[in-house]
């Protein structure tokens, strides 16, 4: 994971590598917003459960006892499983999540 990470360290520059770090918060936020709203049907939500189901369960497309490689398989589903979240929302939705959360609501 380390070469991974100091990849997208290089690709990104440190600086862009923080600016995403400090968007963390945020982003826990929307997808936090987006769970909780009843405009959201349970289709995303479920996509949310299977990502939890998968960090969850003993089994894995790579065994976390490879140490890097097994733990870029959690990240990749984590990170598609999220993007895929994204995409089923309504982006109108998400927008005005997004709208509310930049001013401070």
């Amino acid at each position: 994971m380390a070469l991974k990470a100091t990849g997208v360290i290089r690709h990104l520059g440190w600086r862009g590598f923080f600016q995403v770090l400090g968007h963390l918060p945020s982003f826990a936020k929307l997808f936090g917003r987006l769970l909780q709203d009843p405009r959201v049907s349970a289709r995303p939500k479920l996509v949310v459960a299977a990502i939890l189901a998968y960090l969850v369960l003993p089994t894995d497309f790579l065994p976390d006892f490879l140490l890097g490689i097994g733990q870029l398989d959690d990240l990749a589903v984590i990170l598609g499983g999220l993007k895929l979240f994204l995409r089923l929302c309504p982006p109108e939705v998400v927008q005005e999540h997004l709208r509310m959360i930049a001013s401070g609501r």
